[in-house]
């Protein structure tokens, strides 16, 4: 990217450089912002390549697929890389042609990427087959060397997890969790929710304990318990004839020092126990 940026003037390259950082910064958590900086970008340098690439990986983040499309074709052809080609084909299932993505698949543009980028063309076909009710169609596009390989890789994850997905929505439920926790034990970055997945299939809830205890902290104060929460006539009748006693002894005392222990005056009861120390 550095290299293809030397085209430009100096400080021209330097804020076109500036733009894609953040763009690369941002994706991620905030894609709209990544995509104001890729728009930036592309204004000061729409005859960059590796400009329209990210323009387009920014528009992909913000499901802007025909925009994307068309930035990632710029792309192609200014470099005339096929490296593009998954993500173009998942473009057009993103713009609702799972039958275009499918051709894709099959043109002679993929057997010129590397085993990473045909991974991700296999899994952006079998994507397309499910977008197309083809369930066991999908299935069987997953399954390939590269899926039963012992070896971790840096696709390892998302395949598997792709894998057992498409099992689960087969109705292969057993299938399927042995597929996501071979997909859990190889996400090492946590790129998929494997793991929870698969405690979802082993009906494992998880309860957030700190909500749970600040929750009892709130309503602990008032809040009786199963012995107290509907007390018999006798504890009423007992806590009424205590109130009556209180009462009794704070008129004495008023009588006796001149002072009134009213609640306008010595103020009113404090609710919940949240003045309490």
């Amino acid at each position: 990217m550095r290299q293809e940026l030397l085209s430009l003037p100096k400080t021209l390259a330097d804020d076109v450089a500036r733009n894609l950082v953040m763009v690369a910064r941002l994706i991620d958590e905030d894609p709209e912002e990544a995509y104001a900086y890729s728009r930036i970008a592309l204004r000061l340098a729409s005859r960059v390549a590796a400009v329209r690439e990210a323009a387009g990986f920014a528009a992909y983040a913000n499901q802007k697929y025909s925009e994307a499309l068309a930035e990632f074709r710029a792309a192609r052809r200014m470099t005339g890389s096929a490296d593009l080609w998954p993500v173009m084909a998942d473009c057009e299932r993103g713009m609702g042609r799972p039958e275009r993505a499918l051709a894709m698949a099959g043109e002679p543009e993929v057997r010129r990427l590397d085993k990473a980028g045909q991974v991700e063309m296999r899994l952006v076909a079998a994507g397309a087959r499910r977008d197309m009710d083809q369930l066991d169609a999908a299935i069987v596009t997953l399954q390939s060397p590269e899926l039963a390989s012992n070896s971790v890789q840096p696709w390892t994850a998302r395949l598997r997890y792709a894998y057992a997905d498409a099992l689960l929505a087969a109705g292969r439920e057993d299938e399927a969790r042995e597929w996501f926790a071979k997909a859990a034990e190889s996400d090492k970055d946590g790129a998929t929710d494997a793991s929870d997945r698969l405690a979802e299939l082993d009906g494992v809830e998880f309860v957030d304990a700190l909500d749970d205890s600040e929750e009892i902290e709130e309503t602990g104060a008032t809040a009786a318990g199963p012995g107290t929460a509907a007390a018999g006539p006798g504890t009423a009748a007992s806590g009424t004839d205590s109130d009556q006693a209180s009462e009794a002894e704070a008129k004495s005392a008023d009588v006796e020092t001149g002072e009134s222990s009213s609640p306008a005056e010595a103020g009113e009861p404090r609710e919940n126990g949240s003045d309490q120390g």
